[in-house]
């Protein structure tokens, strides 16, 4: 792999729009963090949020632990800026939402090359829609710099429109799909997050099977 191997069991989101979050994230034991500019975002904060996230990561305020930006998607007004802002900040990568095909990762890794992002910087690819995991092969060959997959599965409820109940059976082959594309072409995969945060028992039993199933680890969405 291009990219070194390292702990990634646990991959917290913290919205990069709330200073708590990112001043409480220096001292949360997670393996890695990733600062979110999309979906924890309203779109009259995120260029504030935008600017916060690169602050945080350039402060170097978080040890040895990996520490990503996920960008807005770049069809929107938001996400070019995100990018571009992204490739100098550095951090160790960045999360790229709801892709789709091999041309979502080529745009974003031209718009990182042209901003002048060090080789270094990684690019994930969030795979969270029908289309991305039907594309899943074309996509882990899209980019030197595409480290992995971050399975979506909240949206890819939504867009599948099935059920989401705790063993997650409907999406089963779209999680192995992931996992055997990933292990085909040598990049990392993480598991999707668990939504309901006093469900401490089905959160158990979705590590169990995140694990079992192969997955490199779990991204969530609270420090709980």
């Amino acid at each position: 792999m291009p990219f070194p191997s390292r702990p990634r069991r646990s991959m917290l989101y913290m919205p990069a729009s709330n200073a708590r979050a990112l001043e409480k994230a220096r001292t949360i034991p997670a393996d890695g963090l990733i600062f979110d500019l999309e979906d924890a975002v309203a779109p009259d904060a995120k260029p504030a949020a935008r600017a916060a996230a690169v602050a945080a990561v350039q402060s170097k305020a978080y040890g040895k632990r990996e520490v990503m930006i996920r960008a807005n998607g770049l069809d929107t007004p938001w996400g070019r800026d995100d990018v571009t802002a992204i490739a100098v900040s550095g951090a160790d990568g960045v999360v790229l939402p709801k892709v789709n095909d091999a041309d979502d990762v080529r745009i974003a890794a031209d718009v990182l090359k042209a901003a002048g992002a060090p080789d270094t910087l990684a690019i994930w690819a969030m795979m969270e829609t029908p289309r991305g995991i039907l594309n899943a092969r074309e996509i882990a060959q899209s980019s030197p710099r595409l480290a992995g997959f971050c399975v979506g599965t909240a949206d890819l409820a939504k867009d599948l429109h099935c059920a989401h109940p705790p063993d997650r059976a409907p999406m089963l082959m779209a999680l192995q799909t992931c996992i055997l594309t990933a292990r085909a072409y040598g990049l990392y995969v993480l598991d999707g997050v668990h939504v309901d945060l006093d469900d401490e028992a089905g959160y158990a039993a979705a590590c169990r099977q995140g694990r079992a199933l192969g997955f490199d680890g779990k991204t969530l969405i609270h420090p709980k």
